[in-house]
């Protein structure tokens, strides 16, 4: 099972983004950074926080974009990564990336615009606790992911048992009406997992996402989906 110290590894954070990202995993990250970007909407002069940034493909695309960003991870490694992603790209100025506890944020009440999380309540043992701490840091917006438990992601658990949490509508709603937060828009997508494209070429990847997405956008498509990202609200 892979846990926090895992994940906090240096060796796992040097390798993270190429074990995820390449082949295949290029139409994932693709997919991912345009749901955060379809969710948050114009950038200039947002005030965000990216929750378990990683290293960090989201807040530096969003600070290249305008926005005032803080990433915040538990792991020392994977921010590391995120500082030289940034002085890369040229926008080590203009974010920020600190190490700490989703689930005891070191900011006041409303001090984000948005505040988001990609990749994270899978891994997340008190769901509950992390997002009402997102709410309570945000002013306007909330947006996060979930792997979804009636989908081909369940098959994928169970050949590949790793603790990711799986969610249903049900417990989404449940997290939501807790939280305090309203359901603005919800995208799903991906009936095959993650891990099948992160394991075949570009190429042959290409066609098969074609398929995929030809599926998820019929009728039967929100049913089966593996993945759903949600924009939500403060009330």
């Amino acid at each position: 099972m892979k846990g926090a110290e895992w994940y906090q590894a240096d060796e796992v954070a040097e390798e993270y983004e190429d074990k995820r990202f390449s082949r295949g995993g290029r139409l994932i990250d693709r997919r991912e950074k345009q749901a955060v970007l379809d969710a948050i909407g114009p950038l200039e002069d947002q005030n965000v926080l990216e929750i378990a940034c990683g290293t960090g493909r989201f807040t530096v695309m969003l600070a290249e974009r305008g926005a005032d960003i803080v990433g915040l991870d538990i792991s020392a490694a994977m921010l590391q990564q995120g500082r030289k992603k940034a002085q890369n790209a040229g926008v080590a100025d203009h974010l920020e990336f600190m190490r700490g506890d989703a689930g005891r944020l070191p900011f006041p009440d409303d001090h984000f615009d948005t505040v988001f999380a990609m990749r994270f309540f899978h891994l997340a043992d008190t769901p509950a606790t992390f997002l009402s701490e997102m709410r309570r840091v945000a002013k306007e917006r909330v947006v996060f992911d979930t792997f979804n438990a009636r989908s081909t992601r369940s098959v994928y658990n169970w050949l590949l048992p790793m603790g990711s949490h799986l969610y249903s509508r049900a417990d989404v709603d449940k997290l939501l009406d807790e939280a305090d937060l309203h359901l603005v828009d919800a995208e799903h997508d991906w009936i095959l997992p993650y891990g099948f494209y992160r394991k075949i070429p570009g190429a042959v990847a290409g066609p098969i996402r074609d398929l995929d997405t030809t599926i998820g956008e019929s009728p039967v498509g929100d049913y089966f989906a593996s993945v759903s990202y949600w924009n939500t609200r403060v009330e």
